[in-house]
């Protein structure tokens, strides 16, 4: 059983350019959520999956520098990115993580990575009720190929996944929830707001080895910190 963990990234994001690679406590954002989501014990391998656009080679620099396996493909067709990252060698099963999430938790990945496998019959899980940017989806390998091969919808494949999670009638799916709702936090990158605060939380701890719950103990503590970017709308999939 072989399960790899992609991560999407690339330079242009639209409301904060370069977000990917900004310092967050003397390492880049990347780095960060590579190196978190490598301590999942679920995971066997983690691939940075960016584009082949020249703006986005500070990224592969950046692979390269830490020995860490990297793909180029489509810019907007994610989808397709993903399938064309792991389809010559096909792991069972593909977590997809995203770039956007340097507080990704190895506890959380193992959480929903283990209960996918312990339920036996699932095509696809997700993460729900935890803090906005502690995403993690699973899917296995024939549910993100079947995906490619019959998602016709372009938003949608800019998303990888809503072609399964929205046929239910086509794939066995399961969200894995958290027992308290919290996802009134936020925090995922996406915005200078965002990087205020999540700059706020590693320059407390100065290091990345903190658990989503430690952290979440420090928001609770400092409500001004979430206040800071508590107006910043959540982008959704039509």
């Amino acid at each position: 059983m072989k399960i790899f963990a992609i991560i999407q990234a690339r330079m242009g994001s639209t409301r904060l350019p370069g977000k990917v690679l900004l310092d967050l406590a003397g390492e880049p954002v990347l780095a960060r959520v590579v190196q978190r989501s490598s301590r999942a014990a679920t995971l066997d391998e983690v691939i940075v999956a960016t584009t082949t656009k020249a703006e986005d080679q500070p990224i592969i620099d950046l692979c390269i520098e830490h020995g860490w396996r990297y793909h180029r493909g489509s810019e907007f067709d994610l989808l397709d990115r993903y399938y064309q990252t792991v389809c010559k060698e096909p792991p069972d099963i593909v977590a997809r993580i995203t770039s956007d999430c340097p507080l990704i938790d190895p506890e959380i990945i193992d959480r929903v990575v283990g209960e996918f496998l312990a339920d036996g019959a699932l095509d696809y899980a997700g993460e729900c009720c935890y803090p906005v940017g502690l995403s993690i989806e699973v899917m296995t390998f024939a549910a993100l190929e079947r995906a490619w091969l019959e998602d016709r919808n372009p938003l949608w494949r800019e998303h990888v996944t809503p072609y399964i999670y929205r046929h239910p009638e086509l794939f066995r799916v399961r969200r894995i929830r958290n027992d308290e709702d919290l996802s009134g936090f936020r925090w995922t990158l996406d915005t200078p707001e965002d990087f205020k605060l999540i700059s706020r939380i590693y320059d407390h701890f100065g290091h990345d080895r903190f658990s989503w719950k430690e952290a979440l103990v420090l928001a609770m503590a400092h409500p001004e910190w979430t206040a800071i970017n508590a107006n910043v709308n959540q982008k959704t999939i039509d």
